[in-house]
């Protein structure tokens, strides 16, 4: 007998999915993707933490046994990742269903199975949507990626092609 079978009532040990995130076992309500211009909260909280530090290199000045010009380098480098998180805190106007729509209308085709991912794109990290589709058809005869701005809805840039997989072994 082994010592796992010893003990029946302990869980098995190993990786599993967290009951929140288990489609089985909620409601499959919309997911709400969180917006990317949350960045500007963490940007004004460097930006705030940036003034106290040359607030204080300024009124203690070089002479302070505790402030030194390491606040100063400090509130520089606190103000370059301030103004990159405020610059880089897009709005996110297009969410999943609109990118699908425009994936859609840009493929000229209904669309069947489709997948859709939010990534970054650039030194600003622009939101987009990377938009994998098949059309309708049993089987998908082609199929398309769709990259869309998340900021302004705009189609960057596209590949369609026909379908290269083989589909005979699935009933449609």
């Amino acid at each position: 007998m082994t010592a796992h079978e010893d003990k029946p009532d302990e869980p098995e040990s190993g990786d599993s999915m967290p009951a929140d995130l288990a489609a089985t076992q909620r409601d499959l309500e919309d997911y709400i993707f969180p917006n990317n211009n949350r960045r500007r909260i963490a940007g004004y909280l460097y930006l705030a933490v940036a003034v106290g530090l040359v607030a204080l290199y300024i009124g203690f000045g070089d002479d302070g046994v505790l402030v030194n010009r390491g606040f100063l380098w400090a509130g520089a480098i606190a103000t370059l990742f301030g103004v990159y998180s405020v610059v880089s805190g897009w709005d996110l106007r297009v969410d999943e269903r609109d990118a699908l729509v425009v994936a859609a209308i840009e493929v000229g085709q209904p669309i069947g199975p489709a997948s859709a991912q939010l990534s970054w794109r650039g030194v600003l990290s622009r939101p987009v949507w990377r938009i994998l589709c098949y059309t309708a058809e049993q089987p998908p005869l082609t199929r398309a990626l769709v990259i869309v701005d998340g900021v302004d809805g705009r189609v960057i840039e596209r590949i369609i092609e026909d379908n290269p997989e083989d589909w005979a072994g699935f009933d449609g």
